[in-house]
């Protein structure tokens, strides 16, 4: 087994406001802590990986590529195929916080660079 204990003050910000955490690693999936500050958002993009996620904090609007908008609340998960493209926005007051699933793992995001 292995532990990876969060450390917030090791997070990377990916982009103003967005902040990222690479958490454990296996050979079919990885977890990555998120935290996006009022205002802030993800810019539009696309990755090869299943995207499996779930809101702890706040409210997260999702954009995707055909201008549909999905909001999830805390409480709620979602799931983004490999390939589809999408953004994210905080519009609230409050930071979001989450926790992303990423198959196959991705245990190197370019945003770590």
């Amino acid at each position: 087994m292995e532990h990876v204990p969060h450390d917030p003050d090791g997070d990377t910000e990916a982009v103003d406001g967005v902040h990222l955490a690479q958490l454990a690693a296996g050979e079919e999936m990885s977890v990555q802590h998120f935290a996006i500050e009022p205002g802030a958002e993800v810019p539009a993009h696309d990755h090869p990986h299943e995207q499996a996620g779930f809101i702890t904090r706040g409210e997260l609007t999702f954009v995707l590529a055909d201008g549909e908008e999905v909001v999830c609340a805390a409480g709620d998960s979602y799931v983004l195929a490999g390939e589809e493209v999408h953004g994210a926005e905080n519009r609230g007051d409050e930071r979001v916080e989450g926790i992303d699933v990423f198959s196959p793992p991705r245990p190197n995001p370019d945003w770590e660079e």
